[in-house]
């Protein structure tokens, strides 16, 4: 007799509208993580900060928000349609047996209004909630300490020089948890013990430690490690934690400080007192001075994940041992997603675009190891000539900076004229 899967419930997620392309894969990873996979109840509108999911259990939205960085809150979805009609028929629909436990008479509870591109004033917010009179409510009201939140949200569409009279989507659900996005704040580069030119924003480190499903008591690596800002994200979920570096002041803590009115760095500016800053010193393994492109590990498995923001020449100028007759002289192609590296050990999971500027981005790519490498397999990923005119680790300093000038002196010309 084959055992049925647990049913699906309706859950609402709320996202930051900030790093639009890297959010499908943060929770497609985190839920991944908890044992369920992504399940959207209607085509997902990427750049939308609503999100419908069909998800097994609460414990598992909770377990999703207590790391997603991407999501504001989580609620379980009671009602939802494109006018209020909609929503009062949706909701009228929804089992009451559901209902009851959170509207008991010895509860306390508040109902919260939420819009997305338009403010609504105080009144038409009260006037919004009375509307939801046919509820059955028989607890007592407290705003300041209420054991259920309820919360209604209004999507006016996004483009914020065209807002609609009336939301195009309404929703009401109960607020089941936060996300993580105060870690953006505890853990930012401003307020850091030791940081330099190119330190991961603590957004992006959390989303990337997200990406690679980053769990306690992994052993996560970065070959380019710098100050170590991805290693502490990981280490925050409870990974230990190790990298390299090329540069023998970076992982040392000497030279040139980068933060203004600082012209050394001080005695105990280094990585290991980045992570004792945050409490998260006993996850520390070490670092290294090492150049990535010489291999330096034995064979084996090491590492859960290896998580890194490679050089691209811009803020620092990338460096390699050896002679630079190696270099290899890039060729001017454009971007296309042909180009990715590629491995038969790895599987192509996720392709995030990050603009930089007009003319430049990056992009965050996730793969995942789904066989062991084998000997045959050491030089694959240089079997397709079309990977050669990259293989040069300046060509994207040197097409940022021949850029730059050419447009340097084309203003220079216009000024002349």
């Amino acid at each position: 007799m084959a055992l049925a899967a647990p049913a699906l419930r309706r859950y609402l997620l709320l996202l930051a509208q900030e790093h639009l392309e890297f959010r499908l894969p943060e929770i497609t990873s985190l839920l991944s993580l908890c044992g369920g996979q992504f399940s959207g109840e209607q085509e997902i509108c990427v750049n939308s900060p609503f999100w419908i999911l069909n998800i097994p259990s609460e414990e598992m939205a909770r377990g999703l928000m207590k790391r997603t960085v991407c999501a504001k809150s989580i609620f379980e979805l009671w009602g939802h349609g494109k006018s209020a009609g909609e929503l009062y028929a949706s909701l009228k629909n929804y089992p009451t047996d559901k209902m009851l436990p959170y509207l008991q008479s010895d509860s306390t509870y508040k109902v919260h209004i939420h819009t997305f591109n338009k403010t609504l004033t105080q009144a038409q917010k009260i006037k919004k909630i009375d509307a939801l009179e046919f509820l059955p409510f028989k607890g007592k009201v407290n705003l300041k300490n209420p054991e259920h939140v309820f919360w209604i949200l209004e999507d006016y569409g996004m483009n914020p020089n065209d807002v609609p009279e009336e939301p195009i989507h309404l929703y009401f659900g109960r607020w089941i948890a936060d996300g993580q996005r105060e870690l953006i704040e505890s853990y930012s580069v401003k307020k850091r013990h030791f940081i330099g030119n190119t330190s991961m924003d603590a957004c992006l480190s959390f989303i990337m430690a997200n990406h690679g499903r980053v769990k306690p008591n992994d052993i996560v690596y970065d070959p380019f490690v710098g100050t170590g800002g991805l290693l502490i994200s990981s280490a925050h979920f409870g990974a230990y934690v190790c990298g390299t570096d090329i540069d023998y002041n970076t992982i040392h803590g000497l030279g040139k400080a980068s933060r203004k009115n600082q012209k050394w760095r001080g005695p105990d500016e280094n990585i290991r007192a980045n992570l004792r800053q945050y409490g998260l010193e006993k996850y520390y393994l070490d670092a290294l001075v090492a150049d990535f492109s010489r291999p330096i590990w034995r064979k084996g498995m090491l590492f859960d994940a290896i998580i890194t923001d490679p050089p691209y020449g811009i803020r620092e100028a990338p460096r390699r041992m050896g002679s630079q007759k190696e270099t290899v002289k890039s060729v001017e192609r454009r971007y296309t997603e042909e180009i990715i590296p590629r491995h038969p050990c790895l599987k192509l999971i996720s392709n995030c675009e990050q603009l930089l500027s007009s003319h430049t981005s990056r992009h965050l790519i996730t793969m995942e190891k789904v066989k062991e490498f084998k000997d045959q397999d050491e030089n694959s990923y240089l079997l397709d000539g079309q990977y050669m005119p990259y293989r040069g680790h300046n060509s994207f300093r040197e097409k940022y900076f021949s850029g730059v000038t050419k447009r340097i002196a084309k203003e220079e010309k216009d000024n002349q004229k």
